[in-house]
């Protein structure tokens, strides 16, 4: 066995800038295979609402992570973490170079950086009680109950301050104390994508899933698992549903997705910027610039 750390390449990014398309150009030059490090593409039937790979983009690379579970049995970080190592040791093992691409950053962090993450499932009820009282107070809260974490977590990080309190509330134990940090024994090149035309893509996105039929799509769903099914609040599928159940129009739903989808994708940037280090790419030339860094890092 080489005595060498094995060799891992992540690409990330925020929504709609593109990772999907140019992931199956890199995989292609270096022939190489995807591991695909998203929170929404892991289950089954939700392909266009998460911009899923095309059935032709994975016949033509193999993606691993991708439908691994029906959608009413959601899986949390923690199980994501242990499936998704065991699929990137398998290629090590293979002699196989790992390519993770993904915006989920703290599912990305979870492997890269060895997280250990509390295996504390979403309390959807908790959550949307946080949501209202808004962000302020939620670090009013967070201060008194777990003051490490404020040190750790950005003022304006909305989702990571609600997911500490929602630690807390479970355990009774702040999520200061309960994650370690274990980073896998690899050598890792992290390239970074991002768009100066992002909210033009994401409103070309999200007009282009709702003419591809998101609205049939989130319909499956109901029919197979009922209106009340947890995973439909994610962004475009929430907005699908209140068409179906007419309380929106569809230019409404799609104005509406719009501007959800760039306020996430500001944040997914803001954990980028606070928790990652990429080396950025040139958008001029975005594959000739990822090849050039890939091939420096591995000779």
């Amino acid at each position: 066995m080489s005595s060498y750390p094995p060799h891992v390449i992540i690409l990330i990014g925020p929504t709609a800038s593109g990772k999907t398309d140019l992931a199956i150009e890199i995989a292609e030059y270096f022939k190489t295979r995807i591991h695909n490090i998203d929170s929404r593409q892991i289950y089954k039937s939700m392909d266009i609402g998460t911009a899923k790979p095309s059935k032709n983009q994975q016949k033509k690379i193999k993606h691993f992570l991708i439908d691994i579970e029906e959608p009413i049995n959601p899986i949390n970080v923690k199980q994501f973490q242990g499936i998704a190592q065991k699929s990137i040791q398998k290629e090590i093992k293979q002699n196989n170079l790992p390519f993770l691409v993904g915006g989920s950053g703290l599912y990305m962090n979870s492997i890269t950086k060895g997280f250990f993450v509390p295996d504390v499932p979403p309390q959807p009820n908790l959550r949307r009680q946080l949501e209202e009282i808004g962000q302020k107070k939620c670090w009013d809260l967070l201060k008194n109950c777990d003051p490490l974490s404020t040190k750790k977590i950005n003022f304006a990080d909305h989702i990571r301050t609600i997911r500490a309190l929602e630690v807390f509330y479970v355990t009774g134990k702040p999520l200061s104390t309960l994650k370690i940090q274990k980073p896998p024994d690899w050598k890792i090149l992290e390239l970074g994508l991002d768009r100066d035309n992002l909210k033009e893509r994401i409103l070309q996105r999200t007009k282009n899933m709702f003419l591809s039929g998101i609205i049939e799509e989130t319909n499956h769903l109901i029919s197979k698992y009922g209106f009340k099914l947890p995973i439909l609040e994610t962004i475009g599928y929430r907005e699908a549903r209140d068409v179906l159940n007419n309380h929106s129009t569809i230019d409404k739903a799609i104005e509406l997705t719009t501007t959800k989808t760039i306020q996430f994708a500001k944040r997914q940037k803001t954990w980028f910027r606070n928790k990652n280090n990429p080396l950025w790419l040139n958008n001029k030339n975005l594959l000739k610039d990822a090849i050039i860094k890939i091939e420096s890092f591995l000779s």
